[in-house]
């Protein structure tokens, strides 16, 4: 006897939980970002208050987002992995993840180097400006986080679809590092600078590329502070 696919029909909600999900994968609503209000939602996507409500929870149930009373709902992830990976590698040590920097980001940066596409070089140019500029001015979890966009976009650059979704994953894992490193320096941690690594991709000088995102892997590790300068402000 042949089995049939049992006919499914979306309901409202989830409608509603789709397009609520595409906002956040896509990278229209951020990580860290608050998602429109309850009303806001209700009035945009023409659907009833509960309709909303229960898309939200079930956003929340799956770690995309978070409710935080009297504040809002944030989004903490950008995928089911994503939530995953955070819980698997709460606490990770350091050292371990930059270890796996180093293997991801040196094989991209070459990938980066020899695929790269004009697009790619200005994405990568202004993301290189807002790490700069985050590094000047921001408060050290801008940096954090402009920093992990920036690595993310050399990664996006090697044009492997598989490498990117993984790396995107693990985003949130290495900006919380990235975050975590900054906080013990006290404002001090040296500053590496990334324009090499972003000229060799637009020289597409593999070799080179790879070396720097290696070198960038490691100045984090205990210690390291080759090529570095510390941060404006901080101790000298």
């Amino acid at each position: 006897m042949i089995l049939a696919p049992v006919p499914r029909h979306r309901t409202l909600a989830d409608e509603t939980i789709a397009h609520l999900r595409a906002q956040i994968t896509s990278g229209t609503w951020p990580v860290g970002s608050r998602i429109p209000t309850e009303p806001e939602l209700v009035e945009r996507l023409g659907v009833a208050r509960n309709t909303v409500r229960e898309a939200v929870r079930a956003l929340a149930n799956t770690g995309l987002v978070e409710i935080r009373q009297g504040s809002g709902t944030y989004v903490v992830a950008t995928s089911e992995l994503a939530c995953v990976m955070q819980r698997r590698f709460a606490g990770t040590d350091h050292a371990q993840l930059n270890e796996l920097r180093a293997v991801l980001e040196s094989a991209a940066a070459a990938m980066a180097a020899q695929r790269r596409t004009a697009a790619d070089l200005r994405t990568l140019d202004a993301a290189l400006a807002r790490r700069e500029e985050a590094w000047r001015s921001g408060p050290l979890a801008a940096f954090a986080d402009t920093d992990a966009t920036f690595h993310l976009a050399v990664v996006a650059a090697a044009h492997n679809d598989v490498l990117t979704a993984i790396y995107a994953d693990l985003r949130e894992v290495i900006r919380g590092a990235i975050a975590a490193e900054l906080d013990a320096a006290v404002g001090a941690r040296p500053h590496v600078d990334h324009a090499r690594l972003v000229e060799a991709i637009r020289d597409r000088d593999g070799e080179q590329a790879a070396a720097e995102a290696q070198a960038h892997a490691s100045s984090w590790e205990p210690g390291r502070s080759t090529g570095a300068q510390d941060r404006p402000g901080g101790p000298a």
